[in-house]
């Protein structure tokens, strides 16, 4: 009897297409959980799409999609934490369009920030950690334990992925190296009429044009993630309560009207001028839902510019077209939006084997 083929010999599982094309024009378009299952199929495919130059072609292609999160219960308690980017793009069906892609239990996490597939996460804002849902790797910041989070980049001199910190028993702001065992260093605000107590208390921050935006106070304070300094810009108004956000290529800002009935959505018209423009004003469907002062909203932009305003409202999330017409309601106990995007990547980042507690495809991932 003949011995069986071995599974380098077997043929490919496609029929007719070359290898070169089904690897780099079929599976480098797979979603990471999709593509993670084609390595079963064969070596060949497992050595072509673990090398980092495929890793890297296939990060590129995958899209950048609002991130949500919920919150899973036993009972009225919170029993773990699903990570899920909200696909709300066109010709994809409303089973698919949230799809969780880690669940992470023993803990009350929240996302803080997202950055080239990397979720920072806090537990009651007082611990912070960092993860990558996608190739389920973990590890805790416990250096940040005295800090305010206020910010996630890459630093393009270096390729390091920072932190901004802010003060809490601390004074004046921080940069934190992720894998360095180094503490946060120090870095002046040059700003005159920012108080440090004010950076308690920001209301998020949006990385644009190289630079963190945070809305502090009735400010916006553009931190230069090059240089690392700090700088105000002109908001087009008082921006206290607002979220940033990327519009169009353009930096753009949301901020609910003093009835909280409708969101005026801003866009700078020329960036480095400082002009801002009211691109939309969305009202609200308070005849429906009553006033959403005490709901929380966020506006995200999707990458063929459409703006999506996501409520949360009380069991169900609903999203509101700039017309103020509701296109789709999710019924969901703890299910909720951030105001952060999540570009996925099976990239293995360096930055977790040297930090303190690294894991991989363990606890907290369930």
């Amino acid at each position: 009897m003949a011995a069986p083929a071995s599974a380098a010999a077997s043929p490919p599982p496609h029929h007719g297409l070359p290898d070169e094309i089904f690897i780099w024009e079929i599976l480098v378009r797979l979603p990471p959980k999709a593509l993670l299952r084609c390595r079963a199929v064969c070596r060949a495919w497992r050595s072509a799409t673990s090398a980092r130059d495929f890793l890297l072609s296939h990060h590129g292609r995958q899209p950048t999609l609002p991130l949500l999160h919920c919150y899973n219960f036993v009972g009225d308690e919170v029993d773990s934490l699903d990570i899920i980017p909200f696909d709300h793009r066109a010709g994809v069906v409303a089973t698919d369009q949230l799809q969780s892609i880690a669940r992470l239990g023993h803990a009350f996490f929240r996302p803080l920030a997202s950055c080239d597939g990397l979720v920072v996460l806090t537990k009651n804002y007082a611990r912070f950690s960092i993860c990558n849902p996608a190739t389920r790797q973990y590890s805790p910041l416990p250096l940040l334990s005295d800090f305010i989070f206020l910010g996630m980049y890459q630093h393009g001199p270096t390729g390091e992925y920072r932190l901004l910190l802010g003060p809490e028993a601390q004074d004046g702001c921080f940069v934190y190296t992720l894998g360095s065992d180094l503490p946060p260093r120090h870095v002046d605000i040059d700003c005159p009429d920012v108080e440090e107590e004010e950076l308690i208390y920001p209301s998020g921050s949006v990385l644009f044009h190289g630079s963190l935006h945070l809305c502090i106070g009735n400010m916006i304070i553009a931190f230069n993630t090059t240089a690392e300094s700090f700088r105000q810009m002109r908001a087009p108004v008082d921006p206290w309560g607002a979220d940033l956000f990327e519009m169009e290529g353009m930096l753009g800002m949301s901020i609910y009207n003093d009835a909280s009935t409708s969101i005026d959505i801003w866009r700078t018209q020329d960036y480095e001028s400082e002009v801002w423009a009211l691109k939309y004003r969305v009202e609200l469907p308070v005849a429906e839902f009553g006033n959403f002062s005490k709901h929380l909203w966020v506006v995200v932009v999707s990458s063929d510019g459409d703006v999506l305003v996501l409520v949360k409202v009380d069991d169900r999330l609903l999203q509101i077209d700039v017309d103020g017409k509701m296109v789709a309601s999710f019924h969901c106990r703890g299910l909720g939006p951030t105001r952060h995007r999540l570009k996925q990547t099976l990239v293995s980042h360096t930055l977790f084997p040297p930090l303190e507690g690294y894991l991989v495809n363990s606890l907290p991932f369930l």
